[in-house]
Order: structure tokens, then sequence, then C-alpha cells
């Protein structure tokens, strides 16, 4: 891998991190449960999409 596409995956990574911390963030002041729901989803999907990420470096 080129040092520029190490770039854009090191980028996106902390970029998936960020999402999943907000999420992490987010359920912490949440009571709704769908929306708590919800939000476990999408941190769920961003933590695969970061592991997905890490395998190519």
């Amino acid at each position: 891998m080129s040092p520029k596409e190490l770039t854009y995956i090191e980028d996106a990574l902390n970029h998936e991190q960020f999402l999943k911390n907000q999420c992490d963030e987010a359920l912490k002041s949440l009571t709704d449960e769908q929306l708590v729901s919800c939000v476990k989803e999408l941190k769920e999907t961003h933590q695969q999409i970061f592991n997905s990420l890490y395998q190519l470096v």
C-alpha cells in the first residue's frame, strides 16, 4: 500500500472511532428505548467498519 493509501485508511479509522465514541456519549443520556436500540445498532455498525478497515493495514 502506498503512503497516501495508508493515510486515507488511518483517517477513516479515526472517523469511525470518533463516530463510535459519539454513540457511546449519546447512550449515556438517552432514555427512549427505541433511540437506545437505534444508537446501539449504529455503534455496532461503526465498530464493524472500523474492524474491516483495520484488517486492511
